[in-house]
């Protein structure tokens, strides 16, 4: 069992020499998080502007200067998140100097970076995702992820991240398991959800919060694919895609461009459906803070509406607070 009060934080800032920095009595205020539908870890983090070395802390925690977070549960400090500083802003509150910054780690390159990608039908899984790491300098030191064989994947002006997310989801819609990227001290590495050895109950013990919403309020049940307008302004209605017509017609339209083919355009329509066309379940569930739960673990919990096993899809851990905050999805164990 983890005693929960014990748990301990360290920050430490790597300096332009390759030195740590413990800058843990500076810290204000910390917050580290892997969001939903991304891949990097951001920190977000409030410094006391204090002097070392003769120098205020902005002088040496500078936009591309690395910081770690480092955390102890009772066997010893061990990284659990990293990040290069991205925002970097000092400021005046309350008479006192403070250095608010924003890291994020090496996969949001992948979120900030847009590609054309273009691969043939019968690449698999691996492949796809191998090249495009090595395109982008992402060394993977682990695929445990699938190996289906794919349709042709045409990607235009999309972000790289949401490449990798997407051929990961199009694998699931084949039969793989469903998988994530992750950034464990530096090393990369795509593994199935549900990978953590140790599985922690959640209950009225140890939650502080449970949320659980259904919501009908954004669904597309019905999407209608229009041709290009003739001469007088009319439109032909090339093919309709009906979802979850039982909750009501809610239509949106897509518009077949000249050189798409209906194939082409009927796959766009059943991924808005995908998307957009099922009814949107908010599950949410706050706790005391347990450091080394990350994205994609699995856990159980018996509090409320939520009773069973779930996926950590986004996690919110608030150092100064003690408290994680997490979004969850049902999977089918038993």
């Amino acid at each position: 069992m983890i005693d929960i009060s014990k748990i301990k934080y360290r920050f430490a800032l790597v300096m332009s020499d390759g030195k740590n920095l413990d800058i843990t009595d500076t810290v204000q205020s910390l917050n580290w998080e892997e969001g939903k539908g991304e891949l990097a870890t951001r920190i977000t983090i409030s410094l006391y502007n204090t002097l070392y070395s003769g120098k205020a802390i902005s002088t040496w925690a500078k936009p591309g200067s690395l910081i770690g977070v480092l955390a102890d549960w009772g066997t010893g400090f061990e990284e659990v998140a990293r990040g290069t500083i991205v925002d970097w802003e000092p400021n005046l509150q309350n008479s006192k100097n403070l250095l608010e910054v924003t890291c994020y780690d090496d996969l949001y390159n992948l979120q900030k970076s847009q590609d054309n990608i273009y691969y043939s039908a019968g690449i698999d899984t691996r492949s796809a995702i191998t090249q495009i790491c090595s395109a982008w300098n992402v060394p993977l030191e682990t695929y445990n992820g699938p190996k289906e064989t794919h349709a042709k994947l045409v990607y235009k002006s999309k972000t790289i991240s949401d490449i990798i997310l997407d051929i990961l989801e199009d694998a699931v819609s084949k039969g793989a398991k469903k998988c994530l990227m992750r950034n464990v001290k530096g090393a990369f590495s795509i593994i199935p959800k549900g990978s953590n050895k140790s599985v922690y109950h959640f209950g009225e013990d140890n939650s502080i919060v449970s949320n659980y919403k259904l919501s009908t309020g954004n669904l597309v049940t019905r999407v209608k694919v229009i041709g290009q307008e003739d001469d007088e302004g009319r439109t032909s209605v090339e093919a309709v895609l009906d979802g979850k017509t039982e909750y009501g017609i809610r239509q949106k339209i897509i518009t077949k461009g000249k050189d798409d083919s209906l194939d082409e355009v009927k796959k766009s329509a059943r991924e808005l459906l995908k998307e957009e066309g099922d009814i949107k379940k908010t599950m949410k569930l706050e706790s005391p803070d347990i450091p080394f739960i990350r994205k994609g673990d699995l856990i159980h919990v018996t509090l409320g509406n939520m009773k069973g096993y779930y996926f950590i899809e986004g996690i919110r851990h608030n150092v100064a607070n003690a408290i994680m905050s997490m979004e969850l999805e049902l999977t089918d164990k038993e």
